[in-house]
């Protein structure tokens, strides 16, 4: 993980203007979480679809909504948080406006930094981010790899834009759809292990509400224990398995089922997946 950038260089980025294209819930998030980190309001541009989303943002946030068009030429930095099947006609809204002393990151899944580069003005640095959705509590994991023509200052204040909402690691652009797998999909493999586990809980005579809470502090404080202890997952287990126990009976169970070799096919799954929407397979 790439270490914090120096004061200096943070307030230098702060004084830029940068623009949120397509501003959803994953955009918000962003947004709001630069305004707590210090980025001034009227430094920031937003656009959307539609007219009332963009009031209801001038309204919470103090930004400016402005056209897609208007972005291109007024901002220094272009965040596109559009959907993979939205991007081909964004492009082509952008591409006469963009100049290549902008720096565009996009976070739509699936698209290579390559596919951008290619249709905007040659030299543009593009910089590719797989966000998750706990971006939206301040939790998230945001996955940073350049394209051809961004450098470690365009890394840098990437990171700037995307630590306001969690932690950001630095990945080759070869391994975005390893990292796609495993974290820009992850929170929904643990919410279908949740809501498992919570039948599970209705099967064994528990009321639902007092299975979930159980279940959701159980994964809150695994959670913690697994970031904060610097144990190995096995050892963490292992403290929590007792000889002849009840967690062994479970965890033979689980093997029995096969449960590690359909995690690990599912996470090929969505990782082949990532590489057809890259592909243009859509």
């Amino acid at each position: 993980m790439a270490p914090p950038t120096p004061i200096g260089e943070v307030n230098r980025a702060m004084t830029q203007t940068v623009a949120v294209l397509g501003t959803g819930k994953i955009g918000e998030a962003l947004l709001s979480g630069m305004i707590r980190a210090g980025w001034r309001p009227a430094d920031l541009l937003v656009t959307t679809r539609r007219s009332e989303r963009a009031e209801e943002l001038r309204t919470r946030y103090g930004v400016e909504p402005v056209t897609n068009a208007e972005a291109a030429k007024r901002a220094d930095t272009l965040i596109l948080a559009v959907k993979p099947q939205d991007m081909e006609r964004l492009l082509d809204e952008l591409a006469p406006h963009v100049t290549a002393d902008r720096l565009v990151i996009s976070t739509a899944a699936g698209i290579p930094t390559s596919y951008i580069e290619e249709r905007l003005t040659t030299g543009t640095p593009v910089v590719r981010v797989m966000p998750n959705t706990p971006v939206l509590v301040d939790e998230g994991m945001s996955v940073i790899s350049k394209g051809g023509h961004a450098t470690g200052a365009h890394l840098a204040h990437t990171e700037e834009i995307f630590g306001g909402v969690g932690k950001t690691l630095r990945v080759p652009e070869s391994q975005q759809d390893a990292a796609t797998a495993l974290s820009g999909s992850g929170p929904a493999y643990f919410y279908y292990l949740v809501e498992a586990m919570t039948d599970a809980g209705i099967l064994l005579g528990l009321p639902r509400a007092q299975a979930h809470d159980l279940i959701v502090q159980a994964a809150i404080g695994a959670a913690v224990m697994l970031r904060d202890s610097g144990e190995h997952p096995v050892k963490l287990r292992e403290a929590v398995t007792s000889p002849a126990g009840t967690t062994i009976s479970a965890i033979r169970e689980l093997e029995n089922h096969g449960v590690r070799a359909a995690l690990i096919a599912a996470l090929e799954a969505a990782r082949d997946r990532s590489r057809e929407l890259a592909s243009g397979n859509g």
